[in-house]
């Protein structure tokens, strides 16, 4: 595969740098799906891959169009979490009392091929202007009970960083706001986009400034991503990961150690495994809760604490995201399983506590 010197934004530009063959690009399915799903993969993420192949690398499955996103179940929506039945105003999302989505743009350096907003996200996904960001920023002002905000989108971090300083300083003056959270690929996507400037800029404000980073698979860590990760952790930014369980790609648990593993060794504390949202041309991806739930038990006691993420669902029609990871605890008899099997009642009988 040659070397690209810029993103891959259509499945012409896949052929030309030799990520998708010829023979294949020319099917008419391909061709449709990478119409109707926008297709973006930049340079840092193609060498991150040791195969072009979705079917055998677990970077290239996930930005890689393939034939299996035609296939469109029933049950799929194009809004699967119900963001547009919480949107007071253009750029907001409202779900839950104390915190709010503010979407300032809906363009990514790359698009995952199981993204749950890949109908609204694309490279003709414009930012909020002048008039709609006001309108927006008027809305979290005039509801005080909002303490976070969540910059997501899109990605925040492909905004000008000039543009992007604006915002957080703009949320920053509003008294209520006390964190500011930034949902981003752009560390293991694009990572030459973390700067010195941008860092300092982010920790200039007085809220407290989190970067919740989008990794599925240790592959993506590399060593470019790791340097833009410790820029930020080095300032003083906390650093959290959210996660994506997807058949091919980490569904299984030494995959998910490993991610976990290195994730914690970059500073970067596991958040959330999201259990795949109903987005169509998606099944290939899923799996059930109840494999979701073996994979969370087979990793407790195998791994630290500190490398447990939550695992949730975000259910269907925006009713909002609940953890279900596995249960320790058969109730009305309190009984608690343990990590190895091992069944206790709680509180135990007194003779095993003499």
């Amino acid at each position: 595969m040659s070397a690209p010197a810029k993103t891959a934004r259509s499945l012409d530009d896949l052929v030309a740098v030799g990520a998708v063959p010829r023979t294949t690009a020319e099917g008419p399915t391909l061709r449709a799906v990478s119409e109707r799903y926008a297709v973006a993969v930049t340079p840092a993420v193609l060498a991150s891959m040791r195969s072009t192949d979705p079917a055998s690398d677990p970077v290239a499955r996930q930005y890689i169009p393939t034939a299996e996103e035609a296939t469109t179940a029933p049950e799929e929506l194009g809004d699967p979490i119900g963001d547009h039945a919480f949107s007071p105003v253009k750029g907001i999302v409202h779900r839950y009392s104390d915190r709010v989505l503010l979407k300032a743009l809906h363009a990514c350096p790359v698009y995952c091929r199981f993204c749950f907003r890949r109908e609204q996200v694309g490279p003709g996904g414009e930012a909020l202007d002048g008039a709609e960001l006001a309108r927006a920023l008027d809305y979290i002002r005039t509801h005080e009970a909002v303490w976070e905000v969540i910059l997501t989108g899109g990605d925040p971090l492909m905004l000008a960083p000039r543009r992007l300083v604006e915002i957080v300083a703009a949320l920053d003056a509003i008294p209520h706001v006390g964190v500011i959270r930034l949902h981003s690929r752009v560390p293991v996507a694009d990572p030459s986009r973390v700067t010195a400037e941008l860092v300092a800029a982010l920790r200039s404000v007085r809220a407290a400034v989190y970067v919740a980073l989008h990794c599925n698979h240790a592959q993506e860590l590399t060593a470019e991503a790791r340097s833009a990760l410790r820029l930020m952790s080095d300032s003083g930014i906390p650093l959290l990961s959210q996660t994506v369980l997807l058949r091919g790609v980490n569904d299984d648990a030494a995959t998910l150690e490993a991610l976990f593993r290195a994730l914690v060794q970059a500073r970067v504390k596991p958040y959330y495994l999201h259990h795949p949202d109903l987005a169509r041309g998606t099944g290939h991806f899923r799996l059930s809760i109840a494999e979701g739930q073996a994979l969370m038990r087979a990793l407790r006691g195998r791994v630290s604490g500190l490398c447990q993420p939550t695992y949730v669902l975000d259910i269907p029609g925006g009713h909002g995201k609940v953890p279900v990871g596995p249960c320790y605890v058969d109730l009305p008899k309190e009984q608690v399983t343990d990590p190895n099997g091992g069944t206790h009642l709680y509180p135990p009988p007194a003779k095993d506590c003499a």
